[in-house]
């Protein structure tokens, strides 16, 4: 397995990444919370663009992977600014972001803030605003509590240990969400959501559908997938909508 390279930010964090030349739009790849670059979806999304030739970027959040610092240091907002420094400093031109859980609300994020550098985007069991709409909403008043006093709380995940959740994730989360007000996605973008899904739910991809101002925006549910969204009828999916955002842009 090849090494990573390593870009240091400007903020301090040090981001491990893979990058593959090719032609554009580059497709980026945007993990989910605690997910690494290393997982199913992004390493097939590399070699199947390059096996077309095409431009790819995979990259670990800080506090996640091979990346420098804890990951109960970071927040949304860190992770974007993760986002916006690997995608201007390892990319040019177009892109097609590919965003998975909370990668998808990374990619909402970078795509609000740029909307010039987006070719367009595909959500994977998409995840925006989940600090707020998730664990805020279903916190209890003894987690409530614990926040308070711990400055944070453990929740348990159907799909890994359980995530220690802080108070700063919360907070921070608060000032990055993206359903509260406009949300214009001048550009295609194809949603992907498996109905077997108990960590986002499909009302969630209903309601992006609903709120996004697109010009050609699609969801697609897929009934009995789970949240990891990678077997290989479900990565042929996450394909067949790249290809479609690549047709339409030129």
């Amino acid at each position: 397995m090849a090494e990573p390279a390593y870009l240091d930010t400007a903020q301090g964090r040090r981001l491990a990444y893979h990058l593959s030349d090719g032609t554009g739009p580059t497709v980026v790849f945007l993990g989910g919370l605690k997910s690494d670059m290393e997982g199913t979806k992004a390493v097939h999304l590399e070699a199947w663009c390059a096996a077309q030739g095409r431009a790819f970027l995979r990259f670990d959040y800080s506090g996640h992977g091979l990346s420098s610092g804890a990951f109960e240091d970071g927040g949304i907002g860190e992770w974007a600014e993760d986002t916006s420094a690997a995608l201007a400093e390892l990319t040019r031109g177009k892109l097609i972001v590919v965003g998975s859980s909370m990668g998808g609300w990374q990619a909402l994020l970078f795509a609000r803030a740029h909307p010039d550098r987006v070719a367009g985007l595909v959500t994977i069991a998409a995840a925006p605003d989940f600090t707020e709409d998730g664990y805020a909403a279903s916190f209890t008043d003894a987690q409530w509590a614990a926040l308070e006093r711990d400055g944070q709380v453990e929740m348990p995940s159907d799909y890994m240990e359980p995530y220690i959740i802080t108070r700063h994730l919360i907070e921070d989360g608060r000032k990055q969400l993206v359903l509260r007000a406009p949300l214009p996605l001048p550009f295609p973008v194809r949603c992907l959501q498996g109905t077997a899904d108990t960590a986002v739910s499909t009302e969630t991809a209903v309601r992006l559908l609903n709120h996004a101002d697109s010009p050609d925006i699609r969801l697609l549910l897929v009934k009995d997938a789970d949240h990891r969204f990678s077997d290989g009828p479900c990565l042929g999916l996450i394909e067949a909508a790249i290809t479609e955002i690549l047709d339409a842009s030129t």
